[in-house]
Protein backbone atom coordinates (compact mmCIF):
# COMPACT_ATOMS: atom_id res chain seq x y z
CA UNK A 1 0.00 0.00 0.00
CA UNK A 2 2.73 2.69 0.70
CA UNK A 3 4.56 1.63 -2.65
CA UNK A 4 1.33 1.91 -4.59
CA UNK A 5 0.94 5.62 -2.70
CA UNK A 6 4.08 6.65 -3.80
CA UNK A 7 3.18 6.48 -7.67
CA UNK A 8 0.92 9.03 -9.18
CA UNK A 9 -1.84 7.96 -10.28
CA UNK A 10 -1.43 9.47 -13.72
CA UNK A 11 0.21 13.06 -15.31
CA UNK A 12 -2.13 15.24 -13.85
CA UNK A 13 -1.79 13.84 -10.25
CA UNK A 14 0.45 16.39 -8.05
CA UNK A 15 -0.29 15.15 -4.69
CA UNK A 16 3.32 15.65 -3.43
CA UNK A 17 3.80 18.39 -4.58
CA UNK A 18 2.74 19.80 -0.90
CA UNK A 19 1.11 23.24 -1.38
CA UNK A 20 2.20 24.49 -4.86
CA UNK A 21 -0.53 21.66 -6.16
CA UNK A 22 -3.29 23.80 -6.15
CA UNK A 23 -0.63 25.93 -8.48
CA UNK A 24 -0.03 23.19 -10.60
CA UNK A 25 -3.88 22.56 -11.20
CA UNK A 26 -4.49 25.76 -12.26
CA UNK A 27 -4.94 26.68 -15.96
CA UNK A 28 -4.19 30.03 -15.63
CA UNK A 29 -0.60 29.95 -13.91
CA UNK A 30 1.56 28.95 -16.63
CA UNK A 31 4.97 29.01 -13.94
CA UNK A 32 5.54 28.04 -10.84
CA UNK A 33 8.72 29.58 -9.08
CA UNK A 34 9.47 28.97 -5.14
CA UNK A 35 12.18 30.57 -3.57
CA UNK A 36 12.86 29.18 -0.37
CA UNK A 37 10.10 27.82 2.10
CA UNK A 38 7.93 31.33 2.37
CA UNK A 39 8.29 32.98 -0.98
CA UNK A 40 6.05 31.50 -3.62
CA UNK A 41 5.20 33.55 -7.40
CA UNK A 42 3.23 32.50 -10.15
CA UNK A 43 3.47 33.36 -14.04
CA UNK A 44 -0.92 34.62 -14.58
CA UNK A 45 -1.14 36.25 -18.30
CA UNK A 46 2.36 36.51 -18.69
CA UNK A 47 2.25 38.85 -15.07
CA UNK A 48 4.18 37.35 -11.90
CA UNK A 49 2.65 37.78 -8.55
CA UNK A 50 3.42 36.89 -5.40
CA UNK A 51 0.62 34.21 -3.80
CA UNK A 52 -0.04 33.96 0.05
CA UNK A 53 1.15 30.22 -0.12
CA UNK A 54 4.02 29.17 1.40
CA UNK A 55 6.20 25.39 2.75
CA UNK A 56 5.95 24.67 6.23
CA UNK A 57 9.87 24.88 6.31
CA UNK A 58 12.97 23.99 4.08
CA UNK A 59 13.08 20.33 4.72
CA UNK A 60 9.06 20.00 3.33
CA UNK A 61 10.40 22.01 0.22
CA UNK A 62 13.44 19.68 -0.25
CA UNK A 63 10.96 16.65 -0.01
CA UNK A 64 9.64 17.73 -2.95
CA UNK A 65 12.02 18.98 -4.46
CA UNK A 66 13.88 15.17 -4.04
CA UNK A 67 10.65 13.64 -5.09
CA UNK A 68 10.71 15.41 -8.85
CA UNK A 69 14.16 14.84 -9.37
CA UNK A 70 14.46 11.06 -8.31
CA UNK A 71 11.05 10.19 -9.69
CA UNK A 72 13.33 11.01 -13.05
CA UNK A 73 16.34 9.00 -11.89
CA UNK A 74 18.22 12.22 -11.17
CA UNK A 75 19.74 12.90 -8.48
CA UNK A 76 20.28 16.73 -6.00
CA UNK A 77 22.69 16.61 -3.39
CA UNK A 78 25.35 19.02 -1.71
CA UNK A 79 28.26 17.41 -3.90
CA UNK A 80 25.26 18.22 -6.72
CA UNK A 81 23.37 21.35 -6.31
CA UNK A 82 21.57 22.16 -9.53
CA UNK A 83 19.34 19.43 -11.79
CA UNK A 84 16.91 19.62 -14.38
CA UNK A 85 13.71 17.05 -14.37
CA UNK A 86 10.36 17.06 -15.62
CA UNK A 87 6.95 15.68 -14.20
CA UNK A 88 5.24 13.37 -15.14
CA UNK A 89 2.63 16.29 -17.11
CA UNK A 90 5.40 17.07 -19.37
CA UNK A 91 6.11 20.33 -17.36
CA UNK A 92 9.86 21.43 -17.06
CA UNK A 93 11.33 21.49 -13.79
CA UNK A 94 14.89 23.06 -12.85
CA UNK A 95 15.95 23.29 -9.42
CA UNK A 96 18.91 24.97 -7.35
CA UNK A 97 19.90 24.17 -3.43
CA UNK A 98 22.43 25.57 -1.26
CA UNK A 99 25.29 26.49 -1.33
CA UNK A 100 24.77 27.74 -4.29
CA UNK A 101 21.19 28.52 -3.48
CA UNK A 102 22.46 31.15 -1.68
CA UNK A 103 18.64 32.14 0.50
CA UNK A 104 17.41 28.53 0.20
CA UNK A 105 16.43 26.00 -2.20
CA UNK A 106 15.41 26.93 -5.14
CA UNK A 107 12.61 25.26 -7.57
CA UNK A 108 11.32 26.88 -10.91
CA UNK A 109 8.29 24.56 -13.06
CA UNK A 110 7.97 26.05 -16.20
CA UNK A 111 4.32 24.16 -16.85
CA UNK A 112 3.06 22.72 -20.16
CA UNK A 113 0.38 22.77 -22.03
CA UNK A 114 -0.81 19.15 -22.46
CA UNK A 115 -2.09 18.62 -26.11
CA UNK A 116 -0.24 20.16 -28.34
CA UNK A 117 -1.30 23.72 -29.78
CA UNK A 118 -2.02 24.09 -33.08
CA UNK A 119 -1.24 27.01 -36.14
CA UNK A 120 -5.20 27.38 -35.19
CA UNK A 121 -4.67 28.12 -31.78
CA UNK A 122 -1.85 30.59 -31.97
CA UNK A 123 -4.03 32.75 -34.36
CA UNK A 124 -6.70 33.09 -32.28
CA UNK A 125 -3.76 34.27 -29.63
CA UNK A 126 -2.45 36.61 -31.38
CA UNK A 127 1.11 34.78 -31.61
CA UNK A 128 1.00 35.01 -35.21
CA UNK A 129 -1.20 35.85 -38.46
CA UNK A 130 -2.47 32.83 -40.82
CA UNK A 131 -0.42 34.00 -43.36
CA UNK A 132 2.69 33.89 -41.56
CA UNK A 133 2.09 30.29 -40.44
CA UNK A 134 0.94 29.27 -43.78
CA UNK A 135 4.78 30.44 -45.14
CA UNK A 136 6.38 28.41 -41.98
CA UNK A 137 4.18 25.29 -43.04
CA UNK A 138 5.61 25.81 -46.20
CA UNK A 139 9.14 25.81 -45.15
CA UNK A 140 8.11 22.45 -42.92
CA UNK A 141 7.01 20.95 -46.35
CA UNK A 142 9.81 22.23 -48.56
CA UNK A 143 12.56 20.44 -46.19
CA UNK A 144 14.23 23.96 -45.09
CA UNK A 145 16.01 23.60 -42.19
CA UNK A 146 14.37 26.46 -39.30
CA UNK A 147 16.03 27.62 -36.39
CA UNK A 148 13.66 29.19 -34.07
CA UNK A 149 14.73 31.77 -31.68
CA UNK A 150 13.79 34.18 -28.85
CA UNK A 151 14.02 35.29 -24.80
CA UNK A 152 13.14 32.79 -22.32
CA UNK A 153 9.78 32.07 -22.06
CA UNK A 154 9.15 33.57 -25.56
CA UNK A 155 7.19 30.23 -26.45
CA UNK A 156 10.09 28.77 -28.19
CA UNK A 157 9.19 25.22 -27.42
CA UNK A 158 5.43 25.29 -28.21
CA UNK A 159 6.02 27.29 -31.73
CA UNK A 160 8.71 24.62 -32.25
CA UNK A 161 5.33 21.83 -31.22
CA UNK A 162 3.24 23.59 -34.25
CA UNK A 163 5.62 23.26 -36.40
CA UNK A 164 6.41 19.74 -36.27
CA UNK A 165 2.67 19.10 -36.57
CA UNK A 166 3.64 19.71 -40.36
CA UNK A 167 6.19 17.11 -40.12
CA UNK A 168 4.79 14.31 -42.67
CA UNK A 169 3.57 11.13 -41.04
CA UNK A 170 5.89 8.51 -43.45
CA UNK A 171 9.14 10.09 -42.13
CA UNK A 172 11.28 9.32 -39.63
CA UNK A 173 11.58 11.65 -37.12
CA UNK A 174 14.61 11.73 -34.49
CA UNK A 175 14.27 14.43 -31.13
CA UNK A 176 16.64 15.26 -29.34
CA UNK A 177 16.07 17.24 -25.82
CA UNK A 178 17.64 18.36 -22.41
CA UNK A 179 14.05 17.05 -20.82
CA UNK A 180 11.88 15.76 -23.43
CA UNK A 181 8.89 17.94 -23.70
CA UNK A 182 7.79 17.93 -27.14
CA UNK A 183 4.88 16.22 -28.60
CA UNK A 184 4.91 15.26 -31.31
CA UNK A 185 1.84 13.67 -33.20
CA UNK A 186 3.53 11.26 -35.62
CA UNK A 187 4.06 7.54 -35.19
CA UNK A 188 7.40 7.21 -36.48
CA UNK A 189 9.17 9.13 -33.59
CA UNK A 190 12.26 8.29 -31.90
CA UNK A 191 12.77 10.14 -28.72
CA UNK A 192 15.91 11.24 -26.79
CA UNK A 193 16.89 12.83 -23.83
CA UNK A 194 20.46 13.71 -22.21
CA UNK A 195 21.35 12.53 -19.11
CA UNK A 196 23.76 14.71 -16.51
CA UNK A 197 26.56 12.95 -14.92
CA UNK A 198 25.74 10.35 -11.66
CA UNK A 199 28.08 9.50 -9.09
CA UNK A 200 29.31 6.81 -11.66
CA UNK A 201 29.99 9.66 -14.34
CA UNK A 202 28.28 8.84 -18.02
CA UNK A 203 27.25 11.88 -18.65
CA UNK A 204 25.27 11.94 -21.88
CA UNK A 205 25.14 15.57 -23.82
CA UNK A 206 23.11 16.67 -26.65
CA UNK A 207 26.11 16.68 -28.76
CA UNK A 208 26.37 12.59 -28.12
CA UNK A 209 23.00 12.27 -28.88
CA UNK A 210 23.07 14.73 -31.96
CA UNK A 211 26.33 12.13 -33.22
CA UNK A 212 23.83 8.96 -32.13
CA UNK A 213 20.90 10.48 -34.02
CA UNK A 214 22.83 10.23 -37.54
CA UNK A 215 23.15 6.55 -36.81
CA UNK A 216 19.32 5.75 -36.82
CA UNK A 217 18.91 7.02 -39.99
CA UNK A 218 16.24 10.10 -39.55
CA UNK A 219 14.75 11.74 -42.40
CA UNK A 220 14.51 14.41 -39.60
CA UNK A 221 15.97 15.18 -36.49
CA UNK A 222 14.41 18.02 -34.30
CA UNK A 223 16.67 19.48 -31.45
CA UNK A 224 15.09 20.99 -28.44
CA UNK A 225 17.66 23.90 -27.87
CA UNK A 226 21.13 23.64 -28.71
CA UNK A 227 23.02 25.96 -26.93
CA UNK A 228 26.68 24.28 -26.73
CA UNK A 229 29.70 22.55 -28.90
CA UNK A 230 26.24 20.44 -30.92
CA UNK A 231 26.10 23.41 -33.34
CA UNK A 232 28.54 22.10 -35.41
CA UNK A 233 27.24 18.88 -35.31
CA UNK A 234 23.97 19.64 -36.40
CA UNK A 235 25.22 22.14 -38.86
CA UNK A 236 27.13 19.15 -40.48
CA UNK A 237 24.08 17.24 -40.27
CA UNK A 238 21.39 19.77 -41.72
CA UNK A 239 24.27 19.86 -44.80
CA UNK A 240 24.92 16.41 -45.38
CA UNK A 241 21.08 15.51 -46.39
CA UNK A 242 19.18 15.83 -43.40
CA UNK A 243 17.42 18.73 -44.34
CA UNK A 244 14.29 19.81 -42.93
CA UNK A 245 15.35 19.75 -39.66
CA UNK A 246 14.66 22.39 -36.54
CA UNK A 247 15.74 23.78 -33.29
CA UNK A 248 15.61 26.44 -31.09
CA UNK A 249 17.92 28.71 -29.65
CA UNK A 250 18.55 31.78 -26.91
CA UNK A 251 18.92 34.98 -28.74
CA UNK A 252 17.49 38.91 -28.89
CA UNK A 253 17.11 39.02 -32.68
CA UNK A 254 17.76 36.87 -35.46
CA UNK A 255 21.17 38.47 -36.67
CA UNK A 256 22.11 37.54 -33.33
CA UNK A 257 21.04 33.53 -33.88
CA UNK A 258 23.60 33.67 -36.61
CA UNK A 259 26.69 35.36 -34.38
CA UNK A 260 25.35 32.56 -31.53
CA UNK A 261 25.67 30.10 -33.89
CA UNK A 262 28.97 30.96 -34.82
CA UNK A 263 30.55 31.17 -30.79
CA UNK A 264 28.73 27.30 -30.44
CA UNK A 265 30.31 26.54 -33.30
CA UNK A 266 33.77 27.62 -32.24
CA UNK A 267 33.01 25.26 -28.42
CA UNK A 268 33.79 22.44 -30.04
CA UNK A 269 37.28 23.06 -29.92
CA UNK A 270 37.95 22.79 -34.04
CA UNK A 271 40.36 25.25 -35.46
CA UNK A 272 37.88 26.45 -37.84
CA UNK A 273 38.31 29.63 -40.09
CA UNK A 274 35.00 32.39 -39.61
CA UNK A 275 34.72 32.43 -43.13
CA UNK A 276 34.31 28.37 -43.42
CA UNK A 277 32.09 28.69 -40.07
CA UNK A 278 29.85 31.00 -42.08
CA UNK A 279 29.64 29.28 -45.29
CA UNK A 280 28.40 26.03 -43.07
CA UNK A 281 25.30 28.27 -41.70
CA UNK A 282 24.59 29.64 -44.69
CA UNK A 283 24.01 26.55 -46.78
CA UNK A 284 22.87 24.92 -43.85
CA UNK A 285 19.72 27.46 -42.10
CA UNK A 286 17.02 28.62 -44.35
CA UNK A 287 14.46 30.34 -41.86
CA UNK A 288 14.89 32.00 -38.77
CA UNK A 289 11.60 32.46 -36.95
CA UNK A 290 12.12 34.82 -33.69
CA UNK A 291 9.41 35.20 -30.96
CA UNK A 292 9.59 38.02 -28.03
CA UNK A 293 7.49 37.87 -24.87
CA UNK A 294 6.13 41.40 -25.35
CA UNK A 295 5.68 44.03 -22.52
CA UNK A 296 1.78 43.17 -21.66
CA UNK A 297 2.83 39.72 -21.25
CA UNK A 298 2.05 37.98 -24.66
CA UNK A 299 4.61 36.30 -27.01
CA UNK A 300 4.68 36.63 -30.90
CA UNK A 301 6.16 36.14 -33.29
CA UNK A 302 8.34 39.45 -34.43
CA UNK A 303 9.84 38.38 -37.26
CA UNK A 304 10.63 35.56 -40.12
CA UNK A 305 13.44 35.93 -42.18
CA UNK A 306 15.55 33.94 -44.58
CA UNK A 307 19.24 33.26 -44.75
CA UNK A 308 20.38 34.26 -48.68
CA UNK A 309 24.03 33.92 -48.96
CA UNK A 310 27.22 35.88 -48.42
CA UNK A 311 28.61 38.87 -49.52
CA UNK A 312 32.73 38.83 -48.74
CA UNK A 313 32.39 37.58 -45.34
CA UNK A 314 29.15 38.73 -43.99
CA UNK A 315 25.81 36.52 -44.09
CA UNK A 316 22.66 37.87 -45.99
CA UNK A 317 19.55 37.70 -44.41
CA UNK A 318 15.94 39.10 -46.16
CA UNK A 319 12.45 39.61 -43.91
CA UNK A 320 9.74 38.08 -44.99
CA UNK A 321 7.16 38.61 -42.14
CA UNK A 322 7.47 41.72 -39.61
CA UNK A 323 5.15 42.12 -36.54
CA UNK A 324 4.42 46.08 -36.57
CA UNK A 325 3.40 47.30 -33.27
CA UNK A 326 1.64 50.70 -33.47
CA UNK A 327 0.78 51.30 -29.61
CA UNK A 328 -0.96 50.08 -26.61
CA UNK A 329 -4.95 49.94 -25.85
CA UNK A 330 -6.54 50.90 -22.97
CA UNK A 331 -5.83 47.40 -20.84
CA UNK A 332 -2.46 48.24 -21.86
CA UNK A 333 -1.80 45.14 -24.34
CA UNK A 334 0.42 45.64 -27.39
CA UNK A 335 -1.53 46.62 -30.52
CA UNK A 336 0.68 45.66 -33.84
CA UNK A 337 -0.27 43.89 -37.10
CA UNK A 338 1.62 41.26 -39.17
CA UNK A 339 2.70 42.16 -42.39
CA UNK A 340 4.43 40.62 -45.31
CA UNK A 341 7.71 42.68 -46.82
CA UNK A 342 6.51 41.65 -50.32
CA UNK A 343 9.64 39.62 -50.87
CA UNK A 344 8.96 36.34 -52.56
CA UNK A 345 11.09 33.92 -50.08
CA UNK A 346 13.39 31.55 -52.13
CA UNK A 347 12.75 28.94 -49.72
CA UNK A 348 9.17 28.43 -51.75
CA UNK A 349 10.99 27.68 -54.87
CA UNK A 350 12.22 24.21 -52.90
CA UNK A 351 8.08 23.63 -52.82
CA UNK A 352 8.47 23.55 -56.75
CA UNK A 353 11.08 21.11 -57.18
CA UNK A 354 9.88 18.63 -54.46
CA UNK A 355 6.20 18.81 -56.81
CA UNK A 356 4.16 20.28 -53.53
CA UNK A 357 1.83 22.91 -53.75
CA UNK A 358 1.97 26.07 -52.02
CA UNK A 359 -0.39 26.06 -48.88
CA UNK A 360 -3.42 27.72 -49.52
CA UNK A 361 -3.18 30.68 -46.88
CA UNK A 362 0.08 32.37 -49.05
CA UNK A 363 -0.80 31.20 -52.74
CA UNK A 364 -2.16 35.05 -53.62
CA UNK A 365 0.84 36.46 -51.38
CA UNK A 366 3.21 34.97 -52.93
CA UNK A 367 2.03 34.25 -56.22
CA UNK A 368 1.61 37.94 -56.90
CA UNK A 369 5.20 38.42 -55.74
CA UNK A 370 6.03 36.02 -58.30
CA UNK A 371 4.10 38.01 -61.17
CA UNK A 372 5.46 41.85 -60.17
CA UNK A 373 8.92 40.19 -59.70
CA UNK A 374 8.68 39.32 -63.38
Amino acid sequence: MNQASRQPSGPNDYSRLGPIAPLMSNPRVTEVMVMGAHDIYVEVDGKILLTPISFASDDELMAVIRYIVESVGRRISVESPLADARLADGSRVHVAIPPVAVDGPLLNIRKFVRGPLTMEDLIRLGSCSESAFGFLKACVLARANVVVSGGTGSGKTTLLNVLSGYLPDDERIVTIEDAAELQLRQRHVARLEARPAGPEGNEITIRDLVTSSLRMRPDRIVVGEVRGPEALDMLQAMNTGHDGSMTTLHANKPRDVLARIETLVLMAGYDLPVRAIRAQITSAINVIVHLERLRDGTRKVVQISEVTGMEEEVITMQDVFRFIRSGLDQQGRVIGRFVSTGIRPRVLDRLDDLGLEMPAEIVSLFHEAAHSAQ
